[in-house]
């Protein structure tokens, strides 16, 4: 490794991305594979949910880029579908299923019984048990057997719980009991045999009341030989918010026999958006799919809409929004980056038995030095990369033997001309200097 000299001193670009700059950017590709190859490679389903009517352009091009599944946002709900009673409007869904299947997506239906977005025929109707049984089972019939054989998955039942843990009380609730549940899950399964059955909920995706409801009911679903094949853990969070006891919540259902799916994810803040609010989005995105990709139960995750012009969020909660990995202008947010890395991805797979550290040998009141160590031991390298997301604001200002650059709160370093080989049982070493205020911490960082 070569000694540190003035000359080998490598200025980052000049003009690194501002936030403004960032929010603002042309549409690109990221320098990793997409989204959907990393996630294929794993095993897991990197979804989102789209709008049918906008599956052209830009809009499609990374919708069907980037995603192995997509999910109506809207298109396949009651009122969408069955605006009158017996009669159907299936084109928004019908387009959706079939850009899927033109490139090569599976679709993961949403939503068969829910208490919200139904038509006013249904809810304003006045009901015997016997007359609701037999609306809901002919609109399951309907429904999914439309698209037998064709749908991955369905989200039978959609939050059936209180925050507390008790059942929410719905027209489905107050007329035919908690046992709806397991009548929705059986007439779906009758409709079509190979599609995965779901319940769904928000607010479960740590250990607590509401999971804990959800755990429990599938556990008896299950014991009773009711169809239940996995939950969804909608996943609407906030950042800075996300629950500690996401892996073990997803593991505990595993640990039921069934799959476990994060269903909805976005992560909301206060705008206007800053480098620190989306650098610890980014770190919530990673925690949140890392979860997932840790048990081999969890299918995987699906982001309820990939770009911000496309959210649900700023109309729902006012003040709040760039939720998406995306931006408004389809450029790739740190959060995207994060998931490329949590499945994988950061400039290519590293060999198995080369790490990277990182770590800080000198700070001063407005500054510091920083060093990242790749070794290497049962493995070896012919060049290398790795990336970090800062989360208090640094800014990398120069680096050697090694060439880097920052983006917002992403910084991503390749190897000098050099020292891109690191042998089975040696390692390399470069250097940054970078200011901080407030706190420094450590960042996670990703070998590529």
């Amino acid at each position: 490794m070569r000694s540190r000299r003035p000359g080998l001193l490598v200025s980052l670009l000049a003009g690194a991305a501002t936030v403004g700059a960032l929010l603002t950017a042309a549409p690109a590709h990221a320098a990793d594979p997409p989204l959907r190859d990393l996630a294929d490679a794993r095993g897991k389903v990197v979804g989102t949910a789209v709008t049918g009517s906008k599956l052209t352009g830009t809009y499609g091009e990374v919708a069907g880029r980037e995603f192995n599944s997509l999910t109506p946002g809207n298109a396949m709900k009651w009122g969408s579908v069955e605006p009158v009673r017996g009669r159907h409007d299936w084109a928004e869904a019908d387009r959706i299923v079939a850009f899927a299947e033109a490139h090569g997506q599976q679709v993961r239906g949403h939503t068969l019984v829910w208490h919200s977005q139904n038509p006013g025929w249904l809810t304003d109707g006045t009901w015997t048990r016997d007359e609701l049984s037999a609306v809901l089972n002919d609109h399951i019939d309907t429904e999914v057997g439309r698209y037998k054989g064709r749908l991955a998955a369905w989200d039978v039942v959609n939050e059936p719980f209180e925050e507390d843990g008790t059942y929410r009380r719905t027209l489905w609730y107050d007329t035919l009991g908690p046992d709806y549940i397991a009548q929705a899950l059986t007439r779906a399964r009758a409709a079509d045999p190979g599609a995965d059955l779901y319940i769904n909920d928000y607010n479960v995706e740590g250990v607590n009341a509401k999971s804990t409801a959800l755990y429990d009911l599938v556990k008896s679903l299950k014991e009773r030989g009711v169809p239940v094949d996995g939950v969804g853990l909608q996943a609407h969070l906030i950042v800075g918010q996300v629950p500690s006891t996401v892996r073990q919540n997803i593991q505990r259902f595993a640990d039921l026999g069934v799959d476990v799916a994060i269903t909805e994810l976005d992560i909301r803040m206060q705008l206007p958006a800053t480098e620190a609010k989306l650098a610890q989005q980014a770190a919530d995105y990673r925690s949140v799919v890392s979860a997932c990709a840790a048990v081999d139960r969890c299918t995987g995750v699906t982001v309820w809409g990939f770009t911000d012009s496309d959210s649900w969020i700023p109309d729902t909660f006012p003040g709040e929004g760039a939720a998406t990995p995306y931006d408004e202008n389809y450029a790739p947010k740190p959060a995207y980056h994060a998931i490329a890395q949590a499945l994988g991805g950061g400039g290519g797979q590293p060999a198995d038995g080369c790490t990277a550290t990182y770590g800080v040998t000198g700070q001063w009141n407005t500054g510091f030095t920083g060093q990242v160590r790749i070794s290497c031991a049962g493995a070896s390298l012919a060049s290398w990369k790795v990336s970090w997301t800062y989360g208090e604001g640094q800014r990398v200002s120069q680096a050697w033997n090694a060439t880097c650059a920052q983006s917002g709160a992403v910084v991503t370093c390749g190897n000098a001309a050099w020292n891109g080989t690191v042998p089975d049982g040696g390692s390399v070493t470069f250097g940054f200097n970078a200011s901080w205020s407030g706190s420094n911490g450590v960042p996670v960082v990703t070998l590529g």
